[in-house]
């Protein structure tokens, strides 16, 4: 999170000595203060965004009594309060959790994945996305994916002026100082991409790790993830902006090389096997 602060700081700085006509640490400090106010609006409607975004319908409890009472069943298990539950009309398996805090909380499954696992497994689902939300993964990737949005907007407003209309303060700075600030502006989009991969590469393991807890059974989700791996159903409603929320990527296709992992906002999911059977 402060590594996307001073990411957000250096451009505003940058953009102020060569764009605006004010001093670069003013430009900075404003650019911090508008990426802060676009996060605290993003705190109160991302949930619902992105159950939009997905297609999701909640159900009550009367419409599906077994998933209610395991998502209950978690809920005392965790000491969290019981979610709202949401469901895509989708055959490929996945979930994802999302909210602000423990209070106003959202669990989301397919019902591809409902009927695709068995109780114990989709107990260690539902205990991975109680963790999420316990953690205030929620929270940190909502938070984490505004501010990724906003470098990218910066940036492309920027260069465009810089191609197309030049340095207002060019005159200024040195060729060598613009060019090192310019190059540094067409990369923020791709180095707040692999900050936010990072994060929520290290989110996943900690939900598995914290699901393996609760449930007191690592089998029963590292099993639910073997399926999940074996699934090549697509979620049609699932796009990049969203990837990152769900318990397997339903985006990027699973590649085992180097390269692909690189871009995953996911860990390899055999490494997430491995690991709670290691438990």
């Amino acid at each position: 999170m402060l590594s996307f602060v001073a990411l957000i700081g250096i451009l505003g700085w940058f953009i102020g000595e060569n764009y605006l006509y004010i001093s670069g640490y003013a430009s900075a400090l404003i650019a911090i203060i508008i990426s802060t106010i676009v996060s605290i609006s993003s705190y109160y409607t991302a949930d619902r965004t992105i159950l939009s975004l997905s297609k999701a319908v909640e159900v009550k409890s009367t419409d599906n009594v077994y998933l209610h009472s395991l998502v209950e069943n978690m809920s005392i298990a965790s000491g969290i309060p019981k979610p709202k539950i949401y469901i895509i009309e989708d055959m490929a398996m996945n979930a994802f959790a999302t909210g602000r805090d423990p209070n106003h909380s959202v669990i989301c499954f397919t019902r591809g994945i409902i009927e695709g696992l068995e109780k114990r497994e989709l107990e260690g689902v539902i205990a991975h996305e109680m963790s999420h939300i316990g953690n205030r993964d929620t929270l940190l990737m909502t938070i984490v994916s505004v501010l990724v949005g906003s470098i990218a907007l910066i940036s492309d407003w920027f260069t465009r002026g810089a191609f197309y209309g030049g340095s207002r303060k060019r005159s200024s700075s040195s060729g060598l100082f613009f060019l090192i600030g310019l190059f540094l502006l067409l990369l923020s989009p791709i180095i707040a991409s692999f900050i936010r991969l990072a994060i929520s590469r290290n989110r996943e393991y900690l939900a598995d790790a914290t699901a393996a807890l609760i449930t007191r059974y690592p089998k029963g989700l590292a099993d639910a993830l073997a399926k999940l791996a074996a699934d090549t159903s697509v979620l049609n409603t699932a796009n990049s902006s969203t990837s990152h929320l769900f318990i397997d990527d339903p985006v990027i296709g699973r590649k085992n090389s180097w390269l692909a992992n690189l871009y995953n906002t996911h860990p390899p999911i055999e490494e997430r096997i491995k690991r709670l059977y290691n438990m």
